[in-house]
């Protein structure tokens, strides 16, 4: 997950890694979030902002999905900065692609989306304190009850097709919160995809990849090489009690990535790697779901 180590590395990456004018050129597009890549045979759809109950109160969320039919659930989780505009972009472009998706604000018990203001960096020491914060009272069993509720809901909405499996997809903290999704109702989840998730396989007792056996979903891990060359053993733990489980599961390293790779706006967004990860997405959602 993010963290110090994380900026010091975005640090080094933009002293060494770019000349001036290239630094200029990419801060520039970086700071468009929502400029993502175009479509192919884009769907209509329709997007509100919803209100999800959970045992703990009431989380604000983002809602998008065909205009017509009934589809494939997903449930997304942001990253470490929470919902904000680029993950709503994130969502709808993929339910133009075909699937009724829920993209949630996982702070609710803290305040509502977005719960850091426009711009916002993980660079600044006051927004990583206050998201830390946040992030502390999402802990393993609030994580397995949001879940629970949030697939609940989707069960419940007209544009989601419940005689098929449901996914979910995380970026960054999200990586942890898709296995325990997994876990918390492994009969509905059909296919979870982590892209540079953090803390998956630890010593801990309640380590996410700890509860693998009690899953049924195809798994994709997204890894950024520097979180890879930081922690080398995670994707071998995967890869391993994936295979124990007789899980199906596509665990790769991206190459030149860092963490954040995946989000437009983030400082270490590599479109090309973005995109091929995004297509990967989508290919398990479809054989998945």
């Amino acid at each position: 997950m993010c963290d110090e180590q994380t900026e010091r590395d975005l640090k080094q990456f933009r002293d060494h890694a770019l000349s001036r004018r290239e630094f200029g050129k990419y801060t520039a597009v970086a700071g468009m979030a929502a400029m993502l890549p175009a479509v192919a045979n884009v769907l209509e759809v329709t997007e509100s902002a919803v209100e999800v109950n959970t045992s703990d109160g009431v989380s604000d969320c983002y809602f998008v999905h065909p205009a017509t039919g009934k589809h494939p659930g997903v449930l997304l989780w942001p990253d470490i900065l929470g919902l904000r505009p680029v993950f709503k972009d994130m969502g709808k472009r993929l339910a133009q692609s075909g699937y009724a998706v829920l993209v949630v604000n996982p702070f609710y018990r803290s305040a509502k989306a977005p719960v850091v203001p426009a711009g916002a960096s993980f660079g600044d020491p006051a927004t990583r304190k206050r998201v830390f914060g946040m992030h502390g009272e999402l802990t393993p069993e609030a994580q397995f009850a949001d879940a629970k509720a949030y697939i609940g809901f989707l069960d419940q909405q007209s544009a989601v097709d419940k005689n098929r499996k449901i996914g979910t997809a995380g970026y960054c903290m999200g990586g942890p919160l898709i296995m325990r999704t997994a876990a918390a109702a492994a009969q509905r989840v059909g296919a979870a995809a982590s892209f540079h998730g953090g803390g998956l396989a630890t010593d801990a007792a309640d380590s996410p990849h700890r509860l693998i056996p009690a899953t049924t979903a195809r798994v994709l891990h997204a890894i950024a090489e520097n979180d890879d060359q930081r922690s080398p053993d995670v994707k071998t733990v995967l890869r391993q009690a994936y295979a124990e489980a007789g899980i199906q599961a596509e665990i790769e390293v991206y190459a030149d990535t860092l963490h954040g790779w995946c989000v437009p706006g983030s400082p270490a967004y590599h479109e090309a790697q973005a995109e091929r990860a995004w297509k990967r997405l989508l290919a398990l959602l479809s054989a998945s779901l």
